[in-house]
């Protein structure tokens, strides 16, 4: 009786110090990729390249400028493939006004041209469960509705989407 306690102990506690390992590892990824990040935004200010705020290149683009939230790490252009890159200190999810909840990965990947972002990984949206949204467009500059690809498409009230808001971190993306 007592062997087998003593193999289910360490079995026990052989397991908790693996997740504990992977919890960390996962922590100090997170962190390199964040450093990495901000050092190449320092990098790009002192070459004198300007970096909007994402806000801004959102709209320049006819996409709501409330798309992604306030606290993002930061982002990067490659502006030769239109290439989007959106980082964060962790997962996160925002609930806006007209009740739709967007959930985004540490970092979002996407195409980004003319009122559409393409290919995009990284991001979910509730509907019912939590479905990976594959792209998200304006059909016109006046137009007041926001389509998201989920699957389906789904269309919101773009004034929703007006103002870049706080996001609440969570633990799974």
């Amino acid at each position: 009786m007592e062997k087998a306690l003593t193999k289910v102990g360490s079995f026990w506690i052989s397991k908790k110090a693996k997740e504990e390992l992977s919890n960390i590892t996962e922590d100090l990824s997170a962190l390199s990729n964040t450093v990495e990040e901000k050092a190449k935004w320092v990098f790009n200010k002192l070459k004198g390249k300007s970096v909007k705020a994402l806000p801004d290149l959102l709209r320049e683009h006819n996409l709501p400028p409330g798309l992604f939230p306030r606290n993002i790490t930061c982002y990067e252009l490659d502006e030769s493939k239109s290439k989007l890159m959106v980082y964060f200190p962790s997962p996160c999810e925002v609930s806006f006004k007209d009740g739709s909840v967007v959930r985004y990965g540490a970092r979002v990947k996407a195409t980004l041209s003319r009122g559409k972002l393409s290919g995009i990984e990284g991001m979910k949206t509730k509907v019912l469960v939590w479905v990976k949204v594959t792209g998200v467009s304006v059909e016109s500059y006046k137009s007041d509705k926001v389509c998201f690809m989920a699957g389906v498409k789904k269309s919101r009230a773009k004034d929703a989407y007006e103002m870049p808001r706080d996001a609440v971190k969570v633990e799974d993306f």
